[in-house]
């Protein structure tokens, strides 16, 4: 497999033909945060935090660095402007979603979001931002679970459910008694912990 060198924040890095910006970008030391990448699963860009800046020539544009491949020459800011904006925005979202999860919370500080921000942005006060009024749940629909139950242990007893604000995890019974308590592996990949308490329901309708 060929090697190619891009440049990223400055730094120029080797990366291997294949490699995805994240993983080049890791390899390096240089940190980009995530909540839906997992070494072990396929690329799925659903929470968009790896999200970089990309440059050719005068053209650049955002992608989610876990899927986005390494090209020879290509120019990476991972904490450009328009990086950072973007990043809190979806932070802001993910807060006024899950405000208990701690890696949110310390994204969320490290960017400069604050609970009364969420607030005031995504608060009843704001109409247009009305779906947000919801009960507050703690997954945040990475998909780490769902994915490593289809793609690692091939049985698929968990998956999502439902569209847009309505759209959630859920254990599919007939499949989960069967398999889920000998197993339970998806349970610390969850950034939020709620996942066992998913699973207790299906206990306590057995």
């Amino acid at each position: 497999m060929s090697e190619v060198t891009l440049i990223i924040n400055d730094e120029e890095v080797k990366a291997e033909e294949g490699m995805t910006i994240l993983e080049a970008a890791r390899s390096a030391g240089i940190d980009i945060p995530t909540l839906c990448y997992h070494e072990k699963l396929a690329p799925y860009g659903a929470c968009r935090l790896c999200m970089v800046e990309i440059v050719r020539g005068r053209q650049s544009r955002l992608v989610a660095s876990c899927v986005y491949p390494v090209e020879d020459g290509l120019i990476v800011k991972t904490e450009s402007d328009r990086v950072t904006k973007g990043r809190k925005m979806l932070l802001e979202l993910m807060w006024a979603r899950a405000p208990g999860v701690q890696p949110i919370r310390e994204y969320g500080i490290k960017y400069g979001i604050t609970g009364a921000q969420v607030i005031r942005d995504y608060g009843v006060g704001r109409k247009n931002m009305a779906k947000f009024e919801i009960e507050p749940t703690f997954c945040i629909l990475c998909g780490l679970c769902v994915r490593y139950c289809a793609e690692i242990k091939k049985e698929n007893a968990i998956g999502f459910v439902g569209r847009g604000i309505g759209r959630e995890v859920v254990f599919f019974p007939e499949i989960a008694r069967r398999t889920c308590p000998g197993c339970q592996e998806c349970f610390s990949l969850c950034p939020t912990g709620a996942l066992p308490s998913h699973y207790g329901l299906v206990e306590a309708c057995h």
